[in-house]
């Protein structure tokens, strides 16, 4: 049945492909390794035509994250090693990189006997995702095994659960040892000393296994400080407590679309944005992870991209830390205007700021003013005005003589050329000033003050266009920095922030052979280097702009590699640094494709929001359910009606909104109304 579904789903797409799309070299196929299954999760079932490969997935918890190198050989044996990162157990120096990482790879069956042999002969049949990573094979014609992996919710601790069944016709007898292997780190490389690591089995013993009956044991890899207690954890329990979260995140702001690659992309892209989020001395710290990026927060990652997401999936802990990032930069707002850190590092004690001024307060401002009306929180507003109110002060004395604003370099930190004055920063900037005289006029600001953000806003977007207005390669776009003569990626985002003077030529440039890839767009025309957050800032703007149709195609094709592709299943942060690393913010953005491209919804207050649905052409309805921003739980849901769209919503079954509208159409929506 699986399989007939996704022969269904491939015939629907390259129609739709055919009638919308001029031909696309990077959109020839959907190729899937994975599938769909009916529970939620996605599957590799595996033979011999698809073997041997690897892969590797990231998994956090509150107080440990785990990338995970998975693969199986050509033989179809199963093999991993498993990078383990304990964010609050800091190394010298104390960096940005200073989490304790170490690299383990043995295997739990590989401790076990069974008819006082080594497990062998192993085939794996399936390996399954759904927040755990399930492997399944058997061993000969007689053992049936399970392995499962995932971290603690809680502890700072990463579970597996070895499961072995006789599925032969007689007993058999199974050996499983104890173990509590203990690694002492060195006192001169740990900020707070030597640090203890241990790996322990639970369920040790000798066993009868009957036909058909079974055996399980855990292995659990902990790591603590010297004046700290190992856990003891069930890790059963702990499996319970992991899929709960993973189940608060799929009924927590839940997508519905005729597309079910679409709902299940985002669907998994709300648990690597809401669980890479540590528990540090400096409050809760969300962090991009790859095994390099913890405990600390970033201006573009924290602030810009998953910041204004969090009210949305109405995650409380993901509020908590949208907020403490907030805070955290305000620490840093001075009299003399000197610039922001990148990053606030080391659980909130030091910082980083290598690149120079990056554009930050831009991307502050903007991610603060959004997170702030999407919050709805009256008084988390009036704590955050001051940091938005002093990041646009700071940018408005960056201006140039022509009007846009300067700064060292733009968030790839010197990757790529961005010259002295970059189209990202003052969208960001242009998107801040729109967004702060909406939370003004909540908080019953200044009338004086908010119109002078109006009017710089309408001053800096003639200046945009006037600065950055190019044609390059032949097309009506823009180029990303004065000097520039080569289109790149970021041309996307004047479109994220309401700036359509230059559409159509943009859009052609975007999904060009010289920018569109099989891995989405390159940051340079003709690079192999590609980064996601590229690719769903602009995917998110062609939505917003209008361009349905012609963005859900690239928006599939990219969703179904990204979910069901070769390296699965959450979308990644770049290549080739960091070998697409699963960075959570990158799966925030993804997100926002949805809450912000598809359906269109805009803050315009602590409590009112404007509404532009985007329902494409060959779909019937779409509906997104559970929001949670404007600290309200309401459901919208878009329906074809002839040649106008039926937009209900509703809070608590109570209808607020019910109408017609025309299709492009946008409807303000007022909860205190």
């Amino acid at each position: 049945m699986n399989k007939l579904i996704s022969l269904i789903e491939l015939s629907c797409f390259l129609i739709i492909t055919f009638l919308l799309l001029p031909v696309n070299r990077s959109l020839a196929q959907d190729y899937r390794r994975w599938q769909m299954m009916y529970d939620g999760s996605v599957s590799w079932m595996i033979n011999n035509s698809n073997i041997p490969h690897s892969d590797h997935i990231e998994m956090s918890g509150k107080r440990i994250s785990c990338v995970l190198r998975y693969g199986v050989a050509a033989n179809g044996s199963f093999y991993a090693t498993r990078s383990l990162v304990w964010p609050m157990l800091r190394t010298v120096p104390n960096n940005t990189h200073a989490s304790l990482t170490r690299q383990l790879r043995q295997d739990g069956f590989d401790f076990v006997t069974v008819n006082y042999k080594p497990v062998s002969n192993e085939k794996v049949s399936m390996i399954t995702l759904n927040g755990t990573l399930l492997v399944q094979s058997k061993a000969g014609e007689d053992l049936e095994l399970t392995r499962q992996y995932f971290p603690s919710p809680t502890s700072p601790g990463f579970c597996e659960i070895y499961t072995i069944k006789n599925i032969s016709k007689k007993s058999c007898v199974v050996e499983i040892p104890q173990l509590n292997e203990t690694y002492t780190t060195n006192p001169a490389k740990g900020k707070e000393g030597s640090y203890t690591i241990r790996a322990s089995i639970a369920n040790s013993g000798h066993y009868d296994i009957p036909a058909n009956d079974s055996v399980s044991f855990s292995v659990f890899y902990s790591g603590v400080k010297q004046n700290e207690d190992l856990p003891v954890v069930n890790c059963e329990e702990e499996k319970q407590e992991r899929l709960a979260f993973v189940q608060q995140m799929w009924s927590s702001l839940v997508l519905e679309t005729p597309d079910t690659v679409l709902n299940k992309a985002f669907a998994f892209a709300k648990i690597r944005a809401a669980e890479s989020i540590y528990e540090t001395k400096g409050g809760p710290m969300h962090g991009p992870g790859g095994e390099s990026y913890y405990a600390a927060i970033w201006a573009n990652d924290e602030a810009e991209y998953i910041g204004p997401f969090f009210p949305f999936l109405g995650y409380d802990y993901g509020n908590k830390a949208s907020l403490n990032a907030y805070l955290h930069f305000a620490r840093f707002i001075n009299k003399e205007f000197k610039p922001l850190p990148s990053s606030i590092i080391a659980e909130g004690t030091d910082i980083w700021d290598g690149a120079g001024d990056r554009g930050d307060a831009a991307m502050i401002a903007y991610g603060a003013a959004r997170y702030a009306l999407a919050r709805g929180n009256k008084q988390q507003a009036e704590e955050l005005w001051p940091l938005i109110e002093w990041c646009l002060e700071y940018c408005h004395r960056k201006l140039n003589k022509e009007g846009v604003v300067t700064s060292d370099s733009d968030e790839l930190e010197g990757r790529f050329p961005a010259g002295n004055a970059n189209l990202n920063t003052s969208s960001l900037y242009y998107d801040a000033l729109n967004s702060v005289f909406y939370l003004g006029k909540s908080l019953g600001k200044e009338e004086k003050q908010l119109k002078e953000y109006r009017q710089k806003a309408s001053k800096l977007k003639a200046a945009i266009e006037k600065y950055f207005g190019a044609e390059i390669d032949g097309f009506n776009t823009y180029k990303y920095y004065k000097e520039n003569d080569t289109l790149r990626a970021w041309i996307c985002t004047p479109l994220t922030m309401g700036i359509y003077n230059r559409k159509a030529g943009t859009i052609d440039a975007l999904f060009s052979l010289g920018l569109w890839t099989k891995d989405g767009l390159a940051s340079l025309s003709g690079d192999k280097t590609f980064w996601d957050r590229e690719t769903l800032y602009a995917l998110r703007g062609v939505l917003a702009s209008g361009e349905t149709d012609r963005a859900l195609n690239y928006l599939h094709y990219y969703s179904n590699r990204r979910l069901l592709g070769d390296h699965v299943p959450y979308p990644v942060e770049a290549y080739p640094e960091g070998n697409q690393r699963h960075l959570s913010a990158e799966s925030g953005l993804y997100c926002r494709i949805y809450t912000e491209g598809l359906f269109g919804i805009r803050p315009t207050g602590l409590q009112s929001f404007s509404l532009t649905p985007r329902l494409p052409k060959l779909w019937t309805a779409m509906s997104l359910k559970s929001i949670n921003a404007f600290e309200r739980n309401f459901d919208i849901i878009v329906k074809r009606a002839g040649k106008k769209l039926k937009i209900n919503i509703s809070e608590k079954g109570s209808k607020i909104v019910d109408k017609l509208i025309n299709d492009g159409d946008s409807i303000k929506v007022n909860f205190s109304e």
